[in-house]
């Protein structure tokens, strides 16, 4: 996904249609010239609908198109023919879009499953004829209900990838190269901070034709929960992965240090993500000699599952899977 075309947020208005009126009408025929009322009724006005579509991993078909309407319903007419329904709108979004109120904030709905469809604005209902009025005391009511009008509003559509594993560091500490080595994607790598400035996947071939998803995170930064850098952007990405891989150079200074960071911003941006699984990959030991390497288990954390992995030399990298791949079908515990 090229940089300039993945896009991941926009802010659209929707206006869905109005519904039909009623008709007022009486049956006229050749020999019924005082026929009842037959008055129809008034269409549905079009919904504004979102759709899961699984081929699409970005919201850029969206960003130019800031106001989305659909049709209103047409009239009833005599002999209680009903009215056209107006057209509805259906936009295809990727999975993992969710949809939020502009002014505040709410979540309205989200689309997971390819082919999901669900209702984003209502249109209004079309208004009854006048022959649902008639009674014994007015066999002819010459009045009909007007449509409803339709809805109308400002909605934010954000994108999170939904991935088996997401790739969680600081900028530069591999995640990339790792994952143009266990996967056919080709992300942009250099030797510098943020060199991914959007998320990357990859699709992991395992054994015996299993796979599983990972999803490359842009490098995340000390005070990212509160804004800072594109901080809030990439950490949106990471709420809908099932396991978190922490990736930490093995020429860190501070290997616990890093981590501590790391789980502190995810626990400022979201509580919750804290209680997904964890595992912690110590990236391009190629760079340690022997005795260096030796060293590296009093560095690491002992609440996480941790492996040593070279990207470059794909040391560590067969191993890094079946870790993956265990705790990605463990029974997870009832809350």
């Amino acid at each position: 996904m090229a940089s300039s075309n993945f896009i991941d947020y926009v802010k659209i208005n929707v206006r869905s249609g109005a519904g039909g009126a009623g008709s007022v009408h009486f049956r006229r025929e050749k020999y019924v010239d005082k026929g009842g009322p037959d008055g129809g009724d008034g269409g549905r006005g079009g919904h504004i609908i979102l759709k899961g579509n699984a081929q699409h991993w970005t919201l850029l078909h969206l960003k130019y198109t800031k106001h989305i309407k659909a049709e209103p319903g047409k009239a009833g007419e005599g002999g209680r023919r009903k009215g056209a329904q107006g057209k509805d709108v259906i936009l295809e979004v990727p999975l993992g879009t969710v949809a939020r109120d502009a002014e505040t904030g709410e979540q309205i709905l989200e689309i997971t499953e390819d082919g999901q469809e669900v209702i984003l604005m209502p249109g209004g209902r079309g208004g009854l004829g006048n022959d649902h009025f008639k009674n014994s005391t007015n066999q002819t009511p010459q009045h009909a209900q007007p449509g409803e009008p339709g809805g109308e509003s400002w909605v934010i559509l954000e994108l999170k990838v939904l991935a088996d594993v997401g790739l969680v560091g600081f900028p530069n500490a591999g995640k990339s190269t790792l994952l143009s080595v266990i996967s056919a994607a080709r992300p942009e790598i250099a030797n510098y901070p943020f060199t991914t400035l959007v998320p990357n996947l990859g699709v992991v071939a395992y054994r015996d034709y299993k796979s599983f998803v990972v999803a490359d995170i842009p490098g995340i930064i000390e005070g990212a929960s509160q804004g800072k850098g594109l901080g809030l952007r990439f950490l949106r990405h990471i709420e809908r992965n099932s396991i978190l891989l922490f990736m930490i150079p093995a020429d860190s200074e501070d290997i616990k240090g890093e981590y501590e960071t790391l789980l502190n911003e995810l626990r400022l941006y979201n509580p919750s993500l804290l209680d997904k699984q964890r595992l912690l990959a110590i990236t391009k030991v190629d760079l340690l000699d022997e005795e260096e390497r030796a060293k590296l288990s009093d560095q690491v954390p002992v609440d996480v599952p941790c492996i040593q992995i070279s990207a470059i030399i794909q040391e560590g990298i067969d191993a890094l899977k079946d870790l993956i791949w265990k705790t990605l079908n463990e029974e997870q515990p009832v809350q």
